[in-house]
Order: C-alpha cells, then structure tokens, then sequence
C-alpha cells in the first residue's frame, strides 16, 4: 500500500490525531517516577548510560520539558501529559538528515530495538532501505543469552535478528520488549575481538541506543516522554539525535512518519 508523503502540517495533524504527539496515552505520575528514578541511577532507568551531570529530578522534569514537550508546571503531577508534535518533526528532519548521510557514506550500521510490536516495521523497513543505499548491516552477537531477573527468579534473553534488525527472544522464541543495554555490548565486544572497528551508525531505542552512545558509537533514536535517559544522553553529546514520541502506537500509525523520513533522506525509493 503507497503511503503519501505529508506535508509538515499534515504530519503535525497525523501525529495529533494518532496520539504519537500531542496528548499522548502515558500518564504524568509514570513520567515523573520515572524521571525520579533516572535521577536516583536506577539502572533500569539509565539504558546503558553514565550521566555526567548530577541530573536531580526537578533537573530532568526541565529537560524533558524542552526537549520533549511534557507538561512545564511542576504542580501538575496526575493525569495526562504531552510531547510538543513540533519537536517531534524537527527531531525526525534531523533523524533523516543522518539517515541520508549514512546511506551518502555507505556506513556500517546496526539496526535494533526494544519495542518488537509497535516499531519493528519501522526498523525493518529502515534497515532494508540502507542495504539497497549501500550500507553494510551489521548482525553482531547473533545467538549470543543473558539472563535476565523476573519476579519468578530469572529468563534467558537472546539477540535474533529479523532481517537486519536485532530483538530479543525470551525462553519460548517470542521477542520481547527490552530497556538493557547488556546486547548491544555484546555486540560491541564481539566486533572488538574480531579487531572490526565500531559501527558508524547505531539507529535504535532503549539500551541499545543507550548502551552504543555510552560506548562512543554515533547514535540516532526513539524516546518516550517516560524515557528521559536518551534526551539526558543527547544534552551530554553521547547521542546525536533523539525524537520525541509515544513509542508504542499501533505500527500502522508510524508509516506516515517513515513515508516522510525517507522523503527527506532522499531514500524514498522504497515506500514503507
């Protein structure tokens, strides 16, 4: 199915209406105990990352406010929040901008994400389309298991790649939405043994996004207004690029978006 390209004002409208911007489904109480424990150094809230500041909660309330576009008065603290659609679009014309100069470059690229429902599309189509500009696609640590804790003691992740873009699986095979940063140093450490040189480009969410700006790697993603670790990660220049949006739509809702980036990025060769 072709999908048209819209305008930035379509986009912004899309974006409204389908709730990835604007008056978005996560609630103001999980934002700010999440921007609580980011503060706190809770390691499921830090995805991989060392903060440099000493980002104390009302710190990371600030931030998320310009960078994402949740509400600003700091009395508000039930209900519902926001993220600014139109910080949104600007983030997605700088995601495309790298996207094109990746696929200019014919980088090597690594192509994962922690949310195998809403946005493995996105990535996949994203993947596919760098392939055919000419990148290499990354499949590091392919197979590779860690455990994880549960309340009923612990699973198995592991790293399976869907075309070219990593998941994890659990204990039966379905993949599983994931904040770790654990595989994506897997798959640095095991481009190091082989004396292969750091990606050039990570394009993903959560840990793996986390995980490769902490370890150097030039990195663009995705970030709920409930997941402040990355914007705090693009504030200190370890990420490049950071787009605010609700991260876990329904993934038809992501295809104007995509038909948009590829647009810009020059890449619209393939329609999503």
């Amino acid at each position: 199915m072709t999908v048209a390209v819209p305008t930035p004002e379509e986009l912004r409208s899309h974006l409204v209406r389908g709730r990835i911007a604007g008056d978005v489904a996560t609630t103001r109480e999980n934002n700010l105990r999440h921007y609580r424990l980011m503060s706190e150094r809770h390691p499921g809230h830090l995805f991989g990352l060392e903060p440099d500041g000493r980002w104390n909660a009302d710190d990371v309330l600030a931030l998320m406010v310009r960078r994402c576009g949740v509400v600003a008065d700091p009395a508000h603290r039930n209900g519902r929040d926001t993220i600014d659609p139109d910080l949104t679009i600007a983030a997605l014309d700088a995601y495309a901008d790298r996207v094109a100069l990746a696929a200019k470059r014919r980088e090597r690229v690594i192509v994962a994400t922690g949310h195998p429902n809403g946005l493995q599309d996105w990535y996949r189509t994203l993947a596919r389309v760098l392939r055919d500009a000419g990148c290499t696609l990354l499949r590091p640590a392919a197979g590779w298991v860690y455990r994880t804790p549960t309340a009923e003691g612990g699973e198995s992740r592991t790293i399976r790649y869907r075309g070219d873009v990593a998941m994890v699986v659990d204990d039966e095979g379905d993949f599983r939405h994931t904040h770790s940063a654990r595989g994506v140093r897997a798959m640095l450490a095991e481009l190091a043994t082989a004396r292969e040189p750091l990606p050039d480009l990570l394009i993903g969410d959560h840990g793996w996004a986390g995980g490769a700006g902490q370890a150097g790697v030039p990195t663009i993603g995705f970030a709920d207004c409930n997941d402040p670790a990355l914007f705090v990660a693009a504030e200190e220049s370890r990420v490049e690029v950071v787009v605010p949006l609700d991260d876990n739509v329904a993934p038809h809702l992501y295809k104007p978006l995509m038909a948009y980036v590829l647009d810009r990025s020059g890449l619209s060769g393939i329609n999503p």
